[in-house]
This record gives C-alpha cells, sequence and structure tokens, in this order.
C-alpha cells in the first residue's frame, strides 16, 4: 500500500457484494480489504488500519449500527459509508445522526459511492 493510497474495509454478508465492490473501489484508488461479518473486521488488522468502513445495516450476529457503536465505544473514529437494501428514511437519518457519512440504497450507483468516499475523505477524484 502507498502512501497515496487508504484503505477501505468492506464488511457485509453478501458474498455477491464482498465479491463485486472491492473491484470498483479499486477502480476508485484505494486498497480494499472485506470481511464477512462484524466480528471477522473487528478482529483483523483492518480494524486499526482501515481509513473508511463500508458497512451493510443489516447483518447477522452483530449489526452495522451496533458495529457503528462498539467502534465508538473502542474510540475508533473511523468514517462510515453504510450500505443497506432497506428503504427507510428513518433508518437513514439515525445513522446519519449516529455520524455516518452516508447511507447509500443497493443498489447505487457508482457515482455514489464515488461522492460518499470523496466526502470520506479517502478520494479526492
Amino acid at each position: 500500500m502507498t502512501d497515496k493510497s487508504k484503505l477501505v474495509a468492506v464488511v457485509d454478508d453478501d458474498e455477491s457484494v464482498r465479491e463485486a465492490l472491492p473491484d470498483l473501489l479499486r477502480a476508485f484508488g484505494v486498497q480494499v480489504e472485506a470481511f464477512t461479518s462484524a466480528s471477522s473486521f473487528l478482529g483483523s488488522p483492518a480494524y486499526s488500519l482501515a481509513d473508511c468502513l463500508v458497512l451493510d445495516v443489516a447483518m447477522p450476529e452483530m449489526s452495522g449500527p451496533e458495529l457503528q457503536q462498539e467502534l465508538k465505544k473502542r474510540g475508533r473514529n473511523i468514517p462510515i459509508i453504510f450500505i443497506t437494501a432497506i428503504r427507510d428514511e428513518d433508518i437513514r437519518k439515525r445513522l446519519m445522526r449516529e455520524g455516518a457519512v452516508d447511507c447509500l440504497t443497493k443498489p447505487f450507483s457508482d457515482d455514489e459511492l464515488h461522492e460518499a468516499l470523496r466526502a470520506a475523505k479517502v478520494t479526492k477524484t
């Protein structure tokens, strides 16, 4: 990883997302590591190295919002971009109030994701 390249961790229990999203993120010029669950992310080196987290809202064991709260408890301030298939504006507003950079509804466009990454300050262009 070069000094200019940021690390984005993707946490999603959906295998198709974990396979497709990293390719798109790499096209935006970032390094990527994908995780099947919140606990696998928390137990990895990426926990302390990641510059941004792309996080599914609904996952078994520990949900995205629960992981967001766990990171806060641990004092780990990391920009979070939530992704969800749930179209609920109340959930989106709550996540944003809790500090999320963005909350994108699946399917989202490449441009929407790129804009969220710019807001998280992991890409410039």
